[in-house]
């Protein structure tokens, strides 16, 4: 019985990974009109500096917790940087001002800075922070193994999206298919 006043379920695909497909013409032209206030930040005088003071920050936090070790508090800043990275740069998708009509919903942080170019200088410089961190948690940590699994699996979860490979790509048991989180935009 399917009458007219039921919406049907849309047969979804079974596959983890999907692209997202390239923004309209008028989507684009969209975006062009006026400057992304969400991404262009990161250009701007001071951004990056916001990063490593953001870091020491975090491993003083957590150094002066009573009871954690160096190696922890090293582990702890590595996975707390990590996670937000990844939070503010691939999960969240769209922007929070609504004066573009949407054209950047469809899009996380990382494909709207730099209009989507690859290999940026601020992109260039957001790659290789985790990768330093990493590199400063694992020596800190005396390469020890427990240690080492944690900050690289947390390392790959950052890096991986940042790859060019990555660019449009969506992990769906993650995040969902956009036509599941919008039904009412068909």
């Amino acid at each position: 019985m399917n009458d007219g006043s039921k919406k049907s379920r849309r047969r979804r695909s079974s596959s983890l990974l999907y692209q997202e497909p390239q923004e309209s013409m008028e989507h684009l032209n969209d975006q062009a009109a006026i400057p992304n206030i969400n991404a262009n930040w990161v250009n701007a005088k001071g951004a990056w500096v916001i990063h490593i003071v953001l870091i020491i920050a975090l491993k003083i936090l957590f150094s002066i917790i009573p009871g954690i070790e160096r190696d922890t508090s090293w582990t702890l800043t590595n996975l707390t940087y990590m996670f937000g990275s990844y939070l503010m740069f691939h999960w969240v998708r769209g922007i929070p001002f609504e004066f573009n009509a949407g054209a950047f919903d469809n899009l996380n942080m990382w494909e709207q800075m730099d209009n989507g170019d690859q290999f940026t200088p601020t992109k260039k410089f957001l790659l290789s922070v985790p990768i330093c961190l990493f590199l400063a948690s694992t020596h800190y940590t005396r390469y020890d193994l427990t240690y080492f699994t944690i900050n690289t699996l947390a390392l790959l979860g950052v890096i991986v999206p940042k790859l060019p490979v990555s660019h449009r790509l969506r992990v769906s048991f993650l995040s969902g298919h956009p036509d599941d989180r919008y039904p009412d935009e068909r």
